[in-house]
């Protein structure tokens, strides 16, 4: 049987995962770190790193015993090699690269985006080529996924990530970090109407995006006020998600115009929604309800595949390891590494 190692560092979330070639997670461990920068309100880059390098240990030996298997019965190692906070990815990238030595075994070097790009065939086995948006505290972005490292980036954002702009709106009003999962939750019990936001860009007839001008928005409403109580909380989470979700299923459909443009493919019409951001239930009603106006299906993993984990990157390992596309050990991790410079 081919088992997969996969091995996540590139930001907060140390995870260890071993996959089957039947798409199968044997285990799937996620150790967070969220107490440890919950205090500073945000992902500290060298305490990600030193809280990698003392639980990879840990999650390797948990996810061994979970799923029955010894190191030997691992047939490749992959591992996030970039984009990242580049202490976390060398961390976990150096791991990789040890145990393949070790154990004689090919060492893939992963593309983060990539994992999520590829999450909906791990769970939903869809065929290529499809029409992704990737949305994450760190990326947002439309991606023609033609093929096994095959990317066009029909547009992206121009300044904030979209998850970042819910991190930075949820400290503004006090909220938990991370923030995204608490402005969904206050945004239930608001009026999603008392604030009008501005849609930065909407009209601009191409796939970018911009989310840095909705934000100041916020804090400009949030300086202005006399009071802030939890339903003023309550009815800003609200108001500044309907503005996310208006902003993006207006781009939804610039992007289905770029995708048709570039793919013959009108039979399997599907719309991933991959990232952090794609757990947000809100936004996957609103955009489900876009895809199907156009004759589309709008697909998102399970919450506990849409944030950062290693059965990703296991996954998009096994569609390497199928197509003997091996990484060198010399790899250099990358902060930086887009979609469309991968080369297979």
């Amino acid at each position: 049987m081919i088992k997969i190692l996969g091995i996540e560092s590139s930001c907060d979330d140390t995870a260890v995962s071993i996959i089957t070639e039947n798409r199968e997670i044997l285990s799937n461990i996620i150790i967070s770190q969220n107490t440890e920068h919950a205090v500073f309100g945000g992902v500290v880059p060298e305490i990600a790193a030193r809280s990698h390098l003392s639980h990879l240990d840990k999650a390797l030996k948990n996810v061994l015993k979970e799923s029955n298997t010894k190191l030997t019965d691992i047939s490749t190692i992959a591992a996030t090699s970039g984009p990242g906070l580049i202490g976390g990815v060398i961390v976990g990238s150096m791991f990789a690269r040890s145990l393949s030595s070790a154990l004689k075994k090919p060492f893939i070097a992963i593309n983060h985006l990539e994992g999520h790009a590829l999450t909906a065939r791990l769970t939903d086995n869809i065929p290529y080529p499809y029409l992704l948006l990737l949305a994450s505290g760190g990326h947002c972005q439309f991606v023609a996924v033609l093929g096994l490292g095959k990317y066009k980036i029909l547009g992206s954002t121009i300044d904030d990530a979209v998850g970042e702009a819910f991190d930075k709106v949820a400290k503004m009003l006090n909220l938990a970090f991370p923030g995204g999962p608490e402005i969904e939750k206050r945004a239930k019990l608001g009026d999603p109407h008392k604030y009008k936001f501005p849609k930065p860009i909407i009209n601009s007839g191409n796939c970018n995006m911009s989310f840095s001008g909705l934000k100041t928005a916020v804090r400009t409403l949030i300086m202005n006020l006399k009071e802030i109580n939890d339903t003023v909380i309550n009815d800003i989470a609200a108001s500044f998600q309907f503005t996310i979700g208006e902003i993006l299923s207006s781009k939804v459909q610039d992007a289905i115009r770029a995708y048709e443009q570039i793919t013959n493919n009108f039979d399997k019409k599907n719309i991933v929604i991959a990232g952090g951001v794609a757990a947000n239930k809100y936004l996957q009603k609103i955009l489900s309800s876009c895809a199907k106006t156009y004759g589309y299906r709008l697909i998102y993993p399970p919450i506990h595949l849409c944030t950062d984990n290693a059965a990703m990157i296991a996954y998009a390992g096994l569609e390497r390891y199928n197509n003997k596309l091996f990484t060198p050990l010399n790899f250099s991790p990358k902060a930086r590494w887009s979609l469309e410079d991968i080369s297979n």
